[in-house]
C-alpha cells in the first residue's frame, strides 16, 4: 500500500484514478522485442524511463532519449537515431504539454501500426499549455506508473504475475523514499514561503504545502525560454531583497540558466536566502527516478530547517 501526498490531503492507495489514453494491443507490425528477447521501450525523457525500467526488470529493453544533464529539454531536437529507436518500440512514454512535441511529431510522421503511446499529459487530463512538468507531482507519478503498468500487461500478459511483483516493489521503493519526505516537509513546514526560478518547482510545492510566491509571469517565461516581462523581474527582485519575511529559500533550477536566473541566483545569495538546485532530468543520469527526487528533497528540508533556526 502506498501513501501519497498532494495539494491538501492524504491519499491512501496504490492508483489515484485517471484517464489512460493507449491503444488496444494487437499483433505488433514492427521490431517489439531486441535481440535479447527483452520488449523494446522508449522513453522521451529519463524520469519516466527510469520508472518504466524499474517496472518492466529484465522483461524491457528501455530507452530515455533526453538525459543529458548539459541539456535544457525544453529545446532538445531529435536526430534520425530517435526517429528509429521510436519507430521500432512498442510501447513509447512521451511527456506532452509541449514539452517533447519533436516525439510526437515523430509519432504522428511514422505512425507505427499497434504501437501503444502513453502521453502523460493526456493520461491525467491536463491541457496542452498546462505546466509540463507532471513529474514533479506525487499525484501525477503514481498515474503513470500505472498506466505503464497496464500497458506492460497488454503487451506481455503472460508475464502478469511478474509486472504485478515489480509494480509492488515500485510503489513501496516510491513510497519509502520520496513520498514519505514530502509527507514529512508538509508536517514541518506548510505555509512557508519559496520560491523558484522556473515552474519546475510548483507541482512539488503543492505537495509539500510549501507556498510558492515567486511571480508566474516569471517562472512561466523561463521555462519557455523567454525573456520574462519587466514588472515580474522587479516583483522577484523585491521578494528577494525582503529577507526571512518573504522568501525562506530559493529553488533554482540548473537546466534553464539564463542571465537573469544568475542574477536572481546571486541576489538570493546576497540577502541570505538558502539556495537548492533541482534539474529537468535525473542527476547523476544512472540514478533511480526516487532517488534523485529524495536528495532534492532533503536539500529542501535542510534549507527549511536552516532558515527555521535562523529566524
Amino acid at each position: 500500500m502506498v501513501l501519497i501526498i498532494a495539494a491538501g490531503a492524504v491519499y491512501t492507495g496504490v492508483y489515484l484514478a485517471g484517464t489512460e489514453k493507449t491503444q488496444a494491443t494487437l499483433p505488433f507490425s514492427g521490431s517489439s522485442t531486441s535481440s535479447t528477447g527483452r520488449i523494446k521501450v522508449v522513453a522521451a525523457e529519463n524520469f519516466w524511463g527510469s520508472l518504466v525500467s524499474q517496472l518492466g526488470g529484465n522483461r524491457l529493453n528501455v530507452t530515455s532519449i533526453i538525459s543529458d544533464p548539459n541539456t535544457d529539454p525544453h529545446e532538445y531536437e531529435s536526430d534520425p537515431a530517435d526517429a528509429i529507436a521510436i519507430t521500432n518500440a512498442q510501447l513509447v512514454i512521451v511527456n506532452g504539454a509541449g514539452y517533447d512535441t519533436w516525439a510526437l511529431d515523430i509519432l504522428s510522421a511514422e505512425n507505427t501500426p499497434n504501437q501503444v503511446v502513453l502521453n502523460v499529459q493526456e493520461l491525467i487530463n491536463q491541457p496542452v499549455n498546462a505546466n509540463p512538468h507532471f513529474w514533479y507531482s506525487p499525484y501525477y507519478v503514481n498515474d503513470t506508473v500505472h498506466a505503464m503498468y497496464k500497458d506492460l500487461l497488454k503487451i506481455d500478459p503472460s508475464y502478469g504475475g511478474y509486472y504485478t511483483q515489480q509494480y509492488k516493489a515500485l510503489n513501496t521503493s516510491l513510497w519509502q523514499s520520496y513520498m514519505s519526505q514530502e509527507i514529512y516537509i508538509k508536517a514541518h513546514y506548510s505555509g512557508i514561503p519559496v520560491a523558484s526560478t522556473e515552474s519546475i518547482f510548483v507541482y512539488m510545492t503543492n505537495a509539500t504545502g510549501l507556498k510558492m510566491i515567486s511571480p508566474p509571469a516569471f517562472m512561466d517565461a523561463v521555462a519557455e525560454g523567454n525573456d520574462p516581462p519587466a514588472q515580474s523581474v522587479a516583483q522577484f527582485e523585491n521578494l528577494l531583497a525582503g529577507g526571512n519575511s518573504s522568501v525562506r529559500v530559493l529553488v533554482y533550477n540548473e537546466q534553464t540558466v539564463t542571465p537573469l536566473t544568475q542574477q536572481i541566483k546571486a541576489m538570493a545569495a546576497d540577502n541570505q536566502i538558502p539556495i537548492i538546485g533541482v534539474t529537468e532530468t535525473i542527476q547523476p543520469p544512472n540514478a533511480t527516478f526516487q532517488a534523485w527526487m529524495q536528495g532534492e528533497l532533503y536539500s529542501l528540508t535542510n534549507a527549511l530547517n536552516a532558515q527555521a533556526l535562523g529566524s
